[in-house]
């Protein structure tokens, strides 16, 4: 696995992504679509988005300013019906190539229930109705790493029940991003399904790159750093920690080396849960955006704490080209015919 010119590499993904498309590129449909990531990974990977379905006001306003022609629905997934889907994209149902979509999956088991009962697991339950009724020939679904471990367990269990009974082979697997080209490390569970009557194994990618370090991906990098600065307790904390290690009393909150590749972008902690390595301060958007592999021009709408969120929740945009661009060569091509799933 060789290394990449990282800024270079992601220029050149970012061309294919804003690039006119083949007349018979392979659809797909993002729901949970947050700030675009997953989106602008399959743009990349070369597909067609047909839809973008998100309900917060600041992720809808980054997809539109980043692509303006992309159909959105705004609002309650519970309230999008399957004949609304099909009759927005033009298609059948059994004719959509990957339904995607990160639904969060947060119960846990009560006596007497069923885990996938409980009502914060609500919006997964919505994303197999929409499944069911669609029919795509392929399923991309993301979630925590956490949910192989403990308690969460008993919900990934239901959650491969319930997959494998709407009519999909399905294959789970841990995936890190930051062997697919992203400069941050990023475990999470990636779920392929393939529709069973196209009779083919879903499968996932091989590792395909060593890690990128915060030192390549920020090459070339202007950065603004006005207001970045720290408060005297965290800049005391910031001068007293070695990289890589966490700051003081601040939780899950780390210090970059500039010598390995970025931790866990996460929205919950302040400042993304990450600071400088070398400069007593928080990251700037530049550079939260390379850490995550958006384009150097992918804008991002709202406060700081709002892109902090979308970039936080997001699936990096070069992990899911990785996996699209795996499951276009491995499935999508070798279905022979597109056969419609009726019912």
């Amino acid at each position: 696995m060789a290394k990449i010119d990282y800024p270079a590499h992601l220029e050149a993904m970012w061309q294919k992504a804003i690039a006119p498309r083949e007349p018979n590129a392979p659809t797909v449909i993002s729901t949970f679509a947050g700030g675009g990531g997953s989106l602008t990974g399959y743009m990349m990977a070369g597909f067609h988005d047909l839809l973008a379905v998100e309900w917060d006001n600041n992720a809808v306003e980054t997809l539109r300013l980043n692509w303006p022609e992309l159909d959105i629905y705004h609002g309650d997934i519970a309230k999008l019906s399957v004949e609304e889907v099909l009759q927005r994209t033009g298609l059948k149902p059994g004719e959509l190539d990957i339904l995607d979509g990160s639904p969060p999956c947060q119960g846990f088991s009560t006596a007497g229930k069923r885990i996938l009962d409980d009502p914060r697991n609500q919006l997964f339950r919505e994303y197999v109705r929409l499944l069911r009724g669609l029919r795509p020939k392929v399923f991309i679904m993301e979630n925590v790493s956490g949910m192989v471990k403990g308690k969460m367990k008993l919900v990934f269990v239901d959650i491969l029940k319930e997959l494998k009974a709407s009519g999909y082979w399905v294959s789970a697997k841990l995936l890190n991003a930051m062997y697919f080209h992203v400069p941050q490390s990023r475990e999470r569970m990636i779920f392929i399904g393939v529709r069973d009557d196209l009779r083919i194994e879903p499968t996932h990618p091989r590792a395909e790159s060593k890690p990128v370090t915060v030192r390549e991906a920020w090459q070339t990098l202007d950065v603004d750093t006005t207001g970045l600065g720290l408060t005297p307790l965290y800049s005391e904390y910031w001068r007293t920690t070695a990289p890589g290690a966490t700051l003081g009393k601040l939780g899950a909150t780390k210090k970059l080396d500039w010598n390995r590749a970025g931790y866990t972008i996460v929205k919950s902690e302040g400042n993304g849960g990450l600071y400088h390595p070398s400069e007593c301060r928080m990251l700037a958007l530049s550079e939260f955006r390379r850490l995550a592999s958006y384009p150097d021009n992918y804008g991002f709408t709202g406060a700081r704490r709002d892109f902090q969120e979308r970039i936080g929740n997001s699936v990096p945009p070069l992990f899911m080209e990785a996996i699209a661009r795996h499951v276009r060569a491995e499935i999508l091509d070798k279905v022979e015919t597109a056969v419609p799933a009726n019912g």
